[in-house]
């Protein structure tokens, strides 16, 4: 890679000024900074040495997230790739690390303030624990929430204690490693500071902890001025200690003409250490799952929730086919999924969730469905539903296959919920099946299963049995590679209307969607050329009729401009336009905090009634966010076409904040117009999960993992901006672990009322597991409710924090020639002993550098035997052993010779320390 090219990939990540560790949410924003410019750096060398293991180049075309990512994914990534996930991942650690400043803005550890050395090392150390043990069982968005947190923390450290005061330029090994000791570390009766009257102090940390390399940090009191005698403080106007002497603050947040050059070594320390926290979890799950960790991969994944009751057999052949054409057709290409999901339901059983990256596995398991049972109509459809909202990705398109209404029915406002939370695509293929219908406390219907593919913006498809196998050439549509949302709308009841919407160059297989009965309708291109749903070959698209559902083919020649589609239906109807691209936004509302760090803070649930509402949009264009010119963005209520008008501001990061002054009454989509400045062309997009508002507020906050049959308490606060009175409480999680909670409150308007949720896994909970909790209050008349969604990680506590031991005992290189040319006639040999110790094993090895072969003895074994041999060509190996809970050792051994002498060293390392250079530099 270029340096230019680097610069640029740091450009796009980290626009705008760094000075200060302040979290998202402004232009100056180091924490983002630090974090994006170790992450970034990280997934350049991962996808380097993936490009060299396979024997292509790692270059990639430009500076854009898609760019980076086709560039990764190699040369099967033939067509345009989308970097929104990538985009997404980054945007989800960086929100969990600004929101360290809002969640724990009062909890020293969090902070490394007020000397609380050891319980903020094990938040960081507890944190990986928990991140590698997400991975191992595919949890990557637990894992990336933990990891922004944890970095937050580290990267505190820097700033917040007087490490580099006492002239340390590297970072502080012992943050990471549970097994080194935090040393010198003054005392609660030892005075650390000086007093600073007028302000604008140089470093008023006493000369004796200076000389003695003591250990502080300042005390922060965001309620009291409190503080041990002769402590430094934090410093800052939220900081009421500074104002008791000794006053003033060693915070190196911000550069102060005081501080300039500690803020610098600073901002250094903290991005080195940060590598080294992401090559410790790198080394850990490897270079495949570290990528899907920062949301490399192909885009689509493939998620199908199958009744297998009996009457089913022939949807459940159907199913197996698509999946079986998806694997066969799309192998190899940008467009083949980078996950594979099924869960299965009847009554009164659903699940388990099986997933898997190999389209073999997936062939294997769908294969094994057997359609039994079932005798009564009412199925478990939104508790299997639940368990793939959860499971999968967010923004999932997800297929559910079902001919019965549903028996869980009190689940739907929780799939709404998540729907909303996760911003998936949940889509039904309904065949109506004549089995007896079974009394249920809420009888449910077909039309429950319209409801929440309309809140997903996805399609509720009837057609009969006989008909399926034409209705799924829609899955073979989505799923696909960088699929974007034109248009969406609904109409119920259904009138004549024309609808119109702009296509752009960009855009590819271009597809329209009609559910509906009793519809006719005609297309018009920007030249006044029509086709009418009477013609299913004409001149601007192929046309397939089947159910409910017309399924209209744009031809490939498309001309760019408005496009209109005109409806005449008296019936309810939806109409979607889809296409291939990869300009494409994505957003969330947030709600700013105050404090000693402002920012913006993701909204768990629905925006508040009644006030202005803002989002934050990312914007991805082919070259990156600047080559895109963003025009209006807007709330729009499909089922009236009503709209409100955000004004934008930009952040930098290719970000912009928008703030609507109202917000349209009933669910509405963002929509987004615009120019794409590559070729010139007008654009719209749409975002399609439906939003509305609430006068209701849930708070709560997960501060850390829960142990396998340990009792969590969850507290959660409900506030109403409406009227007060008793609101019912209900609580839901996709794994059944037992609950307990109020079920209801008595709210006051306008103040908060506490109440808290105690829930349970079994002991037997598989560490790593997390569960996803859907916490929902509603208003008396039920008229209004919101809700908050949660996950937790189920960890089992771990006591085993020391890496494995290498001992090299014999090197066999004299025969390799000083004469490098002569290289390939030659090769040397090394053997080792690796041990774990008293720890929990090792499980694995693995070669890291070095092109020869590596060979070891029983896994089992206490004492492990290690063998390499390779081409006195490659001089230097590196392996890695990772144990049972995830410590890594490095075991480093080079035979290079300079100047007649050979030159070798060996042994493991601690992580990172060995080969970093230069802290910022990729190793190339």
């Amino acid at each position: 890679m270029t340096s230019g090219l680097g610069f640029a990939l740091l450009a796009l990540i980290l626009s705008g000024p760094t000075a200060a560790f302040v979290p998202i949410g402004g232009v100056a924003s180091t924490h983002i900074s630090i974090t994006g410019a170790a992450l970034l750096q990280k997934v350049m060398e991962t996808c380097q040495s993936l490009a060299e293991a396979a024997g292509h180049e790692f270059k990639p075309t430009g500076s854009s997230p898609g760019e980076l990512v086709q560039a990764c994914l190699g040369p099967t990534a033939s067509g345009e790739v989308s970097g929104v996930k990538f985009h997404s991942a980054l945007q989800e650690i960086y929100t969990q690390n600004g929101l360290v400043d809002r969640n724990f803005v009062n909890s020293a550890p969090h902070h490394f303030n007020s000397e609380k050395f050891l319980e903020g090392r094990n938040l960081i150390t507890d944190g990986l624990a928990s991140i590698k043990a997400n991975v191992r069982v595919e949890n990557f968005k637990s894992a990336r929430e933990t990891l922004g947190k944890i970095l937050h923390t580290l990267q505190d450290f820097y700033s917040h204690s007087n490490w580099v005061e006492l002239g340390y330029t590297k970072p502080y090994a012992a943050l990471i490693r549970r097994d080194l000791p935090l040393e010198n570390l003054a005392d609660i009766d030892t005075a650390t500071c000086s007093d600073c009257c007028i302000g604008g102090c140089h470093n008023t940390i006493l000369q004796n902890i200076l000389n003695e390399k003591k250990l502080t940090s300042g005390y922060m009191g965001i309620f009291s001025a409190d503080k041990p005698e002769g402590k430094c403080s934090h410093g800052g106007q939220a900081d009421l200690t500074s104002t008791v002497a000794p006053r003033g603050g060693i915070n190196k947040d911000e550069s102060r003409a005081d501080n300039a050059a500690f803020h610098d070594v600073a901002v250094n320390a903290a991005t080195v250490a940060s590598l080294q926290l992401l090559e410790d979890i790198r080394l850990t799950v490897g270079n495949n799952d570290f990528l899907r960790l920062m949301g490399i991969a192909r885009s689509s994944v493939v998620c199908f929730v199958i009744d297998n009751t009996a009457s089913m057999s022939d949807d459940i052949d159907e199913a197996r086919k698509v999946v079986y054409k998806i694997i066969d057709s799309k192998k190899g290409t940008q467009d083949e999924p980078s996950e594979y999901i099924l869960v299965t339901f009847n009554d009164p059983s659903f699940g388990p969730l099986f997933r898997t990256t190999d389209p073999e596995k997936m062939k294997t398991e769908i294969s094994k469905i057997e359609a039994t049972g079932g005798g009564d109509l009412p199925e478990m459809c939104l508790s299997g539903l639940q368990l793939a909202l959860t499971g999968s990705p967010a923004s999932s398109h997800i297929y559910v296959f079902t001919d019965a209404t549903a028996k869980d029915i009190n689940l739907k406002n929780t799939i709404v919920a998540l729907i909303r939370s996760t911003k998936s695509t949940v889509s039904f293929y309904i065949t109506p099946s004549r089995r007896r219908q079974r009394r249920s406390v809420r009888t449910a219907s077909f039309d429950d299963y319209r409801d929440l593919a309309l809140a997903s913006g996805g399609q509720a498809i009837h057609v009969s049995k006989s008909q399926l196998a034409q209705a799924t050439d829609v899955i073979l549509d989505t799923s696909t590679s960088a699929l974007v949302t034109v248009y969406q709308r609904t109409r119920d009841p259904g009138k004549p209307e024309t609808f119109p919407f702009v296509l752009d160059e960009s855009l590819q297989n271009i597809t329209i969607y009609i559910t509906g009965s009793s519809i006719a309708f005609t297309l018009t291109n920007p030249e006044g050329i029509s086709q009418s749903n009477t013609e299913t070959t004409g001149a601007l698209a192929f046309i397939q009729t089947v159910g409910n559902l017309r399924r209209i083919r744009i031809k490939a020649d498309k001309q760019p401009g408005s496009w209109k589609i005109s409806i005449n239906s008296k019936q309810p109807y939806t109409i979607k336009v889809t296409g291939q691209s990869i300009i494409t936004f994505i957003y969330d509302f947030v709600e700013n905090f105050k404090g000693p760090h402002p920012g913006y803070a993701v909204l768990s649930g629905l925006p508040q009634a009644g006030q202005p509402a803002t989002l934050i949009l990312g914007v991805m264009g082919r070259k990156g966010p600047s080559s895109i010119s963003v025009e209006n963005v807007s709330l729009v209520v499909p089922n009236t076409g009503a709209e409100s008008n955000g004004i934008a501001t930009e952040m930098g990061n290719g970000d912009i904040l928008v703030t609507f002054a109202a917000v349209p009454a009933g669910e509405f989509v963002v929509t987004l117009k615009g120019t794409d400045k590559v070729s010139g062309n007008v654009l719209q997009r749409q975002s399609t999960t439906q939003l509305s508002v609430s006068k209701v507020n849930i708070q709560a906050l997960v501060d850390r993992s829960v142990e396998p049959g340990e009792h969590f308490n969850l507290p959660f606060s409900v506030m109403t901006q409406g009227p007060g009175g008793t609101f019912s409480i209900s609580g839901k999680n996709d794994r059944g672990f037992p609950m307990l909670y109020p079920l209801s409150l008595t709210l006051t308007t306008g103040a908060y009322t506490n109440g808290v949720l105690t829930i349970t896994p079994p002991s037997n909970t598989s560490s790593g597991t997390d569960v996803t909790v859907t916490l929902e209050a509603k208003s008396p008349n039920n008229v209004d409710s919101n809700y908050a969604v949660l996950r937790l990680s189920v960890l089992t506590k771990i006591t085993d924090f020391v890496q494995p031991v290498c001992e090299v005992i014999n090197v066999l290189s004299d025969d390799c020639p000083q004469d490098i040319s002569q290289c390939k006639f030659f090769e040397w040999e090394l053997s080792a002993n690796l041990t774990d110790g008293n720890g929990t094993g090792i499980e694995r090895i693995s070669l890291r550098q070095g092109n020869g072969t590596l060979s070891y003895t029983s896994l089992s074994a206490k004492s492990i035997q290690a063998s390499y041999n390779a081409s006195c060509c490659s001089q230097i190996v590196e392996f890695v052993a990772i144990d049972e809970v995830g410590n890594v050792g490095k075991c480093y051994h080079s035979i290079q010779r300079s100047a007649g002498n050979a030159i070798s060293s060996s042994s493991f390392l601690s992580l990172g320390l060995c080969l970093l250079i230069s802290g910022w530099n990729v190793k190339r």
